[in-house]
């Protein structure tokens, strides 16, 4: 009898070794290129006004250039040659280096946002770049980014990660909201209706400076600005403002388009909100709901005079604070009842504004001084000293500058007094402050992970303490300026139970007669 015997095989391969390593599109290299078209669109300029002549120092530009093209092609193909990723059942891996090997690992449940970014080029070529920010990547410490990946294959490598991260099945009511092309005339009530028109001035300046053209020996700016200082400055000035406003409303309702096309706000399943938008460069952002803390409603002077407001989510994973004010916005300045709409879908429950505790009216006063010793003061001493010396007309400007300033600094202390505020709704620690921009945050009272006390000597003289509330999401940092110092305790220690009880002295243990303070303010 021949004996049969059974030889265990080659043990099965676990999940992490059973995924494959896959690499970028090659077409990463081309977009590595991209850097080339601002030097030679400068080359092209400079031929255009030297009609067709390539002096010297352009020569050694396109050296420059070629030598620069041969090392980046280069740096390129090694950095897509040694960069590979994968997804295992439970993580998300990257690796990268020439000699030196980097392997970066991060638990599936810890991804926290997906971000598919495309500027027009990644368009132009088909391929986008996936960003997977994790909790706690407020400095892209735990940020994975993938730099150019095909369209498709993002769409199926986010799928997977938001579902691997434990995504559920879609909600039966998602919060949608769509593009609406009327909220255009909300786009001119921003800051960059004047500050755009500079931005990109400057920026033009320091393009014609780069290829050797100064703009002021330019002949028809030369004209202009001649004619300008001869012309009848009462009509002239007016006439430049209006024109810098026009400049800028075009400017701004252009941003606002390619910013906002194809806009759309929605619930993508029960865990998951996402955010679509962008014309030339394409942005979509997904937030677990898990990292979702809160929810701010701004509204900027101007906007909030015309009845608008924006919607910026308050969550964790979203990059460090620059990448967090691209990709928190959740709704562009649209009309304020749309954004309070927003505001309750996404926090899937009405947002807090209600009537809140007023503030004390000595801040009021602080806001008064404060106007009046920076901005009215200095101004009118600058005035009134350039009067003296040159000419009484500038003394006659000192006074009436001194008038309006003191005006506008009484409404706009006022306004900024009014609006302070704050109070406890449920779960929810809601915030208001500002005049240049009236922010509301709603905050989840459980997100708040410790408390800052700010005073100065002139706060403590006035009795007031500013209370920062420090959370791991969002800007990390929200201040609640001028309160009163008797309350400031009682409420952080209401507002987040557990962090201050340890500092705070007991009833009755304070000496006899002697009045008891809360917690001591640095």
């Amino acid at each position: 009898m021949t004996g049969h015997s059974s030889h265990p095989g080659p043990p099965a391969p676990s999940p992490a070794h059973a995924a494959r390593w896959q690499r970028l599109d090659p077409r990463t290299l081309l977009v590595h290129c991209g850097w080339m078209a601002p030097p030679l669109g400068s080359l092209a300029l400079t031929a255009l006004a030297t009609g067709g002549r390539i002096t010297g120092g352009a020569w050694t530009t396109l050296i420059a250039i070629a030598a620069s093209f041969a090392v980046v092609t280069a740096i390129g193909l090694i950095r897509w040659a040694r960069t590979d990723f994968r997804v295992t059942d439970d993580r998300f891996e990257v690796r990268s280096g020439l000699l030196t090997r980097r392997l970066r690992s991060v638990p599936l449940h810890r991804i926290r946002t997906v971000d598919l970014t495309a500027t027009p080029l990644h368009r132009l070529l088909g391929v986008t770049v996936l960003r997977a920010g994790t909790a706690g990547s407020g400095d892209n410490g735990g940020e994975l980014s993938l730099e150019a990946l095909k369209a498709a294959e993002a769409d199926r490598l986010r799928a997977r990660l938001i579902a691997r991260a434990g995504a559920g099945s879609a909600s039966e009511d998602p919060v949608t909201a769509r593009i609406d092309w009327r909220w255009l005339r909300y786009a001119p009530l921003t800051f960059w209706v004047v500050g755009g028109v500079f931005a990109a001035a400057g920026s033009v300046y320091r393009v014609l400076d780069g290829i050797g053209i100064e703009p002021w020996k330019i002949g028809f700016v030369r004209r202009a600005f001649t004619e300008f200082g001869a012309s009848m400055l009462w009509l002239t000035v007016p006439a430049a403002l209006l024109a810098v406003l026009a400049l800028g409303s075009v400017g701004a309702v252009a941003l606002y388009v390619e910013n906002w096309w194809n806009y759309r706000l929605e619930w993508a399943d029960a865990h998951t909100l996402r955010v679509r938008r962008g014309l030339f460069t394409t942005r979509s952002v997904t937030i677990e709901r898990a990292r979702l803390r809160g929810v701010l409603l701004r509204e900027p002077l101007l906007l909030r005079a015309g009845g608008g407001a924006l919607v910026r989510a308050v969550a964790g994973g979203l990059g460090n604070r620059e990448e967090n004010r691209r990709r928190s916005a959740l709704l562009p300045p649209a009309p304020r009842r749309e954004a309070l709409r927003v505001a309750d879908g996404t926090l899937q429950s009405p947002f807090p504004v209600m009537e809140l505790t007023p503030h004390p009216r000595v801040a009021l006063r602080r806001r008064r001084v404060r106007g009046l010793l920076f901005a009215v003061l200095p101004g009118t001493a600058v005035l009134a000293v350039l009067g003296a010396v040159w000419t009484p007309v500038l003394l006659h400007c000192a006074w009436i500058y001194a008038a309006l300033g003191t005006a506008a600094v009484g409404w706009l202390a006022r306004d900024a007094y009014r609006t302070l505020g704050h109070g406890i709704r449920g779960r929810y620690l809601v915030v208001r402050s500002g005049t240049f921009s009236r922010d509301t945050l709603a905050l989840q009272r459980e997100a708040i992970a410790a408390w800052t006390f700010t005073t100065s000597p002139f706060t403590r003289r006035a009795g007031l303490v500013t209370l920062t509330a420090a959370v791991a999401a969002g800007e990390e940092r929200y201040r609640l300026p001028d309160l009163a110092a008797d309350d400031a305790a009682a409420l952080a220690s209401a507002a987040a139970p557990g962090i201050l009880e340890e500092f705070l002295m007991p009833p009755g243990a304070a000496r006899s007669g002697a009045r008891e303070r809360p917690l001591r303010s640095r």
